[in-house]
């Protein structure tokens, strides 16, 4: 079990092969001093909820050390949780909140580019649907026009946003999905109050497949 984010969570696995899980280990649990507010969601190798079935309640750096080589079917009771093309948290991001999800195309959405594999996760635990709170900057290194804003925009330009570019960002609050394009595509950044400081000054912060400063709509993530 992959715990690089959070190393004070340990894991066991029980049951068995076929319907492995995975449960915080109560040792790990005295040692942090408290419970973490984290859920489990249940991952399964086959579309459609079918084949085997893993849950997780905490980060998962590579799949694959689990035995099996993808997840293509999710079910997420309660949190939020961010999955990831590759494993190391690496390559495009996808939001992972209540419900379910029977196929590579419910986590992706409307996602303008085709990717049918998720290879690790990790818990949003900044989620904070009513308390977010973030402001834009033009330009790089928080210089320029800036913006304060506390709820969902479709399209940042029909809002006022003069171009279809975000220089950097404060995350004040809660964590947020901004996207490519407008209407929710596109690439997805996840932006989190508790990552980097809730600071990312430039685009290079957003994950490792931004590619530029491009964001035309973002929202808040729910628990």
């Amino acid at each position: 079990m992959c715990n690089d984010l959070f190393p004070g969570l340990g894991c066991a696995r029980t049951g068995d092969p076929a319907h492995w899980s995975w449960t915080i280990c109560n040792l790990c649990l005295s040692t942090l001093g408290t419970v973490p507010s984290i859920q489990s969601p249940c991952m399964y190798d086959q579309e459609n909820f079918q084949g085997k079935r893993l849950e997780f309640t905490s980060a998962c750096q590579n799949i694959m050390e689990c035995g099996v080589n993808n997840i293509r079917s999710v079910k997420v009771e309660c949190g939020a949780w961010a999955g990831y093309e590759h494993s190391s948290f690496c390559g495009q991001q996808f939001v992972l909140e209540r419900g379910e999800y029977p196929h590579w195309e419910s986590w992706s959405g409307s996602n303008a580019y085709h990717i049918e594999r998720m290879m690790s996760f990790r818990p949003i635990c900044s989620a904070n649907h009513k308390e977010s709170k973030m402001v834009l900057f033009e330009k790089e290194n928080f210089m320029g026009r800036q913006w304060e804003i506390n709820d969902d925009y479709p399209s940042l330009q029909a809002m006022g946003w003069g171009n279809n570019e975000i220089g950097s960002m404060q995350i004040q609050s809660g964590s947020w999905v901004c996207y490519q394009f407008p209407g929710y595509r596109g690439y997805q950044y996840i932006m989190e109050c508790d990552r980097h400081g809730g600071e990312y000054k430039h685009y290079r912060e957003w994950g490792s497949h931004a590619q530029s400063f491009q964001v035309q709509s973002l929202r808040r993530i729910q628990q």
